[in-house]
């Protein structure tokens, strides 16, 4: 009798039954929403956005027309179908099967180091803002980047509901910081100061694509804006009520919108276009200026705090990852080991590993060998140059959310229709949108620098080589995983 061979694609994922086996279902709506938010609001891309003047806006709804509403509608519709620990890694084994959802899934995970380095990097920046004689060595910077990836393991570590609380708190913090800062720019027009950016001129809405004077370079920093929409969705297998993982998108998605406008406004207003040559502090003395050094202060403690939060986020969501990872014999199956809290600890261990690793190369070496930089803009430049090569990975594996939503669809069409949650039209809108906008980001960041104090000429060299460096580590690392994962299995047969 002929035996029917079932396409590795249709067959489940191991990492889908074992997750609700020994994961507690701990998050709903409120707590995704929350995740999500951490995951992609950093309040401090207002700064550099508004860099480009009233521009800032056109390019803050353009990059959510084209590329987050897109990326959000392509996430909730594969979520619904697949709603498992893992996301796109585990959607892109359903549609193109186990190597190519190995691939894309490292291209997923690959950045949550460099964004986490990044992140407490503007811990450093905000440090500095407050007390220009504070870590004035690299040495010193890399030492508290340090501590606070070590601290965002610890807490990591710790039973999900513990940090959930945590991420619940911090997104209060942040609410009280755009409150603070969005009221500062009405508050300085109705005192009678004349608004630092003139609205009314169409021109300073316009694209300007000029490379050396343009600021065409938006486009790449907004889509970074709006990664990140799967990342709460690795934990999928953990939520109480399944209509949050759709629930989330929405309420995330708007949330993170309006936050960027009203932040990028007041800076506008208050303090203009200048805001981005000085980067995320420029919140803090934008609410310094206008309501006093008391509400500059509460504004710098709810960002330093959110961001060390969004540090132990991202370690606590792209461990789920290495878990599935190693749950499903991708990776070595000693990775998805878990704690008592039921959390993947040595997953957690190994990312902030390579983070510190990073931070060493470069806080303590590079800096000590090569004159790149002032001490004083090396924080600045590192956050920057680091999260446009986040950028490049990051869009590679986000196309491939479209990549799957029409293989699925072409593939069976019946099926498609039977748990699709949009009208057509929309997903294949959003389809065709979507990975444009992609490859517009990934050319957009590789060339046009992000901040003056970089030029062009320097900035792809930067940025291409740490994203060339990140993804040869990559590949070296995923070879080896994944042998190291064959030699493991084989030796419990034998």
């Amino acid at each position: 009798m002929a035996q029917i061979h079932t396409p590795e694609r249709a067959q489940p994922l191991y990492s889908e039954e074992y997750t609700r086996k020994v994961m507690p279902p701990v998050l709903t709506t409120f707590g995704m929403t929350a995740t999500y938010l951490v995951i992609i609001f950093f309040i401090v891309n207002a700064a550099i956005a508004a860099s480009g003047g009233a521009s800032a806006f056109t390019y803050l709804l353009l990059g959510a027309i084209t590329f987050f509403i897109p990326c959000a509608i392509a996430t909730a519709q594969l979520a619904h179908m697949f709603p498992h620990e893992g996301s796109l890694y585990n959607w892109t084994h359903h549609t193109l099967g186990g190597y190519w959802s190995f691939f894309v899934g490292f291209c997923s995970w690959m950045p949550a180091s460099l964004v986490m380095v990044s992140a407490s990097d503007t811990v450093i920046t905000l440090l500095q803002g407050l007390h220009s004689d504070w870590l004035t060595e690299p040495w010193q910077q890399g030492l508290i980047l340090i501590c606070i990836l070590l601290l965002s393991a610890f807490l990591a570590m710790q039973r999900l509901k513990m940090v959930q609380y945590l991420i619940n708190g911090a997104v209060l913090l942040i609410f009280v910081a755009v409150f603070l800062v969005g009221i500062s720019g009405p508050i300085w027009l109705l005192t009678g100061h004349a608004s630092a950016t003139n609205f009314a001129d169409p021109s300073q809405w316009a694209i300007n694509w000029d490379p050396a004077h343009g600021n065409i370079n938006l486009f790449g920093l907004v889509t970074l804006a709006y990664l990140g929409t799967e990342v709460p969705l690795n934990m999928a297998g953990e939520v109480r009520e399944q209509k949050a993982i759709t629930r989330h998108l929405f309420w995330g998605t708007l949330l993170v919108i309006v936050f960027y406008l009203i932040a990028t406004a007041s800076l506008l207003i208050v303090q203009g276009a200048e805001a981005g040559a000085v980067g995320g502090f420029s919140l803090i003395s934008t609410v310094q200026t206008v309501l006093g050094s008391w509400a500059g202060t509460i504004v710098a403690l709810c960002i330093m705090v959110y961001f060390i939060v969004i540090v132990v986020a991202y370690n606590h969501s792209f461990s789920r990852l290495l878990f599935v990872g190693g749950v499903d014999l991708r990776l070595p199956p000693k990775i998805s080991f878990l704690n008592r809290h039921r959390v993947p600890a040595r997953a957690i261990v190994l990312q902030t590993a390579a983070s510190i690793i990073f931070t060493l190369i470069a806080f303590m070496v590079i800096p000590y060998i090569f004159s790149l930089s002032s001490p004083e803009s090396l924080a600045l430049e590192i956050y920057n140059i680091s999260q446009a090569s986040v950028t490049l990975i990051w869009a590679i594996s986000t196309a491939f959310f479209f990549i799957n939503l029409m293989l699925l669809y072409f593939r069976d069409k019946a099926a498609f229709h039977k748990k699709r949650i949009f009208p057509m039209w929309v997903l294949v809108l959003s389809s065709i949108v979507g990975p444009l906008a992609c490859l517009v980001a990934i050319i957009d960041s590789l060339f046009f620098s992000w901040i003056p104090l970089i030029s062009n000429a320097h900035w792809w060299l930067l940025v291409g080589g740490m994203t060339v460096f990140c993804l040869a580590i990559a590949t070296i690392g995923s070879l080896f995983a994944t042998s190291e994962a064959s030699w493991q299995v084989l030796e419990k047969e034998v």
